[in-house]
């Protein structure tokens, strides 16, 4: 397996696309530090559940990702269990649409706290171990919202866009330390989240299950399918293996051809 031996963070991985990585990550091997907010009960079911899968060591932070001290506390204790931090994947987020001049201020600094700064404060408390060791991979899970803008979103799409900035700054850093700092920008992906708004939808606009799919959630997808939880995850792995070593500074789309134009 190709990360044995090492250690991971993703940080909002208790469901969705990060809680994907993680498996994913502890597939190859890896020892992993899972994190997020959720019924405590269901958060150490997959935290056993990873470790009965595949063999590995799982542990569990809540640390609160609008919270610096926390996150720099989630890397010192994972650094402090598993001897190391070999793999930080920053993948929680959250979202709030609204126009620009009715946008609580509150959820624009809750926004940009949890999806920008919080992989600051990671990256910043994970690379002094990552320079020691001459290795590391750092990904960031982006958006298509890191290339292009939607009406609405502000706070998500200057989030995003500043991911690919401190991505393509910390790979500069980084480059001559064996340590790569890439973003994945997926489009719509296939979660439970996307799943539930479909019905309510459905209602709101008298629309059939098809039509919102098609019309709604995938009106910006090219290929009019939904990216899945695994084919991110893949695409994180890959980036963790010596193929793409000379990979940094990438923000890779993956989003149907919505960032094609």
């Amino acid at each position: 397996m190709s990360l044995q031996s090492r250690n991971a963070i993703v940080t909002g991985s208790t469901s969705g696309i990060g809680l994907a990585i993680a498996r994913a990550l502890a597939r190859e091997g890896a020892n992993v530090t899972i994190n997020g907010f959720g019924d405590a009960a269901a958060i150490e079911a997959e935290r056993t559940k990873i470790e009965k899968d595949f063999g590995v060591k799982a542990a569990y932070s809540a640390a609160d990702m609008s919270k610096a001290e926390e996150i720099r506390a989630m890397v010192a204790d994972a650094e402090k269990a598993f001897g190391s931090v070999d793999v930080l994947v920053n993948n929680a987020g959250i979202q709030h649409v609204a126009p620009i001049e009715e946008f609580p201020i509150e959820k624009w600094n809750q926004i940009i706290a949890i999806n920008l700064s919080a992989a600051f404060h990671a990256i910043a408390a994970a690379v002094p171990g990552m320079k020691a060791r001459k290795w590391g991979r750092i990904i960031s899970t982006a958006s298509a919202h890191s290339k292009v803008a939607s009406p609405f979103k502000s706070a998500y799409v200057s989030a995003k866009h500043g991911v690919a900035g401190l991505t393509k700054t910390a790979a500069l850093e980084l480059a001559t330390f064996g340590i790569t700092v890439n973003c994945i920008s997926p489009g719509y992906v296939w979660t439970p989240l996307v799943e539930k708004q479909i019905p309510d939808t459905m209602a709101a606009r008298n629309l059939t299950r098809e039509q919102v799919i098609n019309d709604v959630l995938l009106t910006a997808q090219p290929t009019k399918e939904f990216v899945t939880v695994d084919e991110v995850a893949a695409l994180a792995v890959f980036l963790t293996t010596d193929a793409a070593a000379q990979i940094t500074g990438a923000n890779l789309s993956m989003d149907g051809g919505w960032t094609a134009a």
